[in-house]
């Protein structure tokens, strides 16, 4: 149950995160950076709140070893969510080569700047989407009610940042499933790596620096909220 709903999970996500480019090149910009941006925010938004309460809504390799790493995730698994994840991935960008083609490049992960440009951004943009992540998905005191609009808008605003110059991908299987269609696997390692590192380093960081327990100011009004395990992503 929970690997059939991360595999439709990941498919929704990947074919609507793909769709935009490709649609936004089959007809000259129709889409726009905003309108591609808001395909993936919408998606993981609509994800979360779907399916967070079966899976958790990971849809991101990254998330899972995140999570894994942090102990907020059994590594047992691990395994079986990462292929639930590449096999929407795959299954989708095939969906999106059948429906497109021959405009599948569209929604290929490609970086206009240089390669150590694009890694360090993807590097940023995923250490955002998972300190947010964490945020919302393992500590008491943040909102975990409003979880999907906040991951969904935290993954447009670094798509309007980063898509243009490193694509904006987050998410090893947002480049993997749609070059695999594509056969185009030109810096398919920044998009597995980078992401890796900036999601285990943003969720690091949020467990460094949040509140304990026994350190919550009672003075200093907080938001309460319900928790919410191993839950969301891109």
């Amino acid at each position: 149950m929970q690997l059939g709903a991360e595999f439709v999970g990941t498919f929704i996500l990947i074919f609507a995160a793909t769709a935009g480019p490709i649609v936004n090149q089959k007809y000259n910009g129709a889409e726009t950076l905003i309108g591609n941006a808001a395909c993936a925010g919408l998606a993981v938004m609509i994800i979360i709140l779907s399916t967070g309460h079966i899976s958790g809504a990971h849809l991101n390799p990254s998330l899972t070893i995140s999570f894994a790493a942090l102990r907020h995730f059994p590594w047992k698994q691990v395994p079986g969510y990462i292929l639930a994840q590449v096999s929407g991935s795959i299954c989708a960008s095939f969906a999106l080569k059948g429906v497109f083609h021959p405009y599948l490049s569209g929604g290929v992960t490609l970086p206009s700047v240089s390669t150590g440009q694009a890694f360090v951004l993807e590097f940023i943009i995923t250490f955002n989407l998972l300190f947010v992540v964490t945020a919302v998905a393992t500590d008491t005191r943040a909102v975990g009610e409003l979880a999907g609009i906040a991951v969904g808008a935290t993954v447009m605003l670094n798509i309007l940042i980063a898509g243009p110059s490193s694509g904006g991908s987050m998410n090893p299987v947002r480049t993997l499933g749609p070059a695999v269609a594509a056969g185009n696997y030109h810096l398919l390692w920044i998009y597995l790596v980078a992401p890796t590192l900036g999601a285990l380093a943003g969720a690091g960081i949020y467990t460094l620096v949040k509140l304990q327990d026994n350190e919550v100011d009672p003075s200093r009004p907080v938001i309460r909220s319900f928790r919410r395990n191993t839950s969301m992503s891109v």
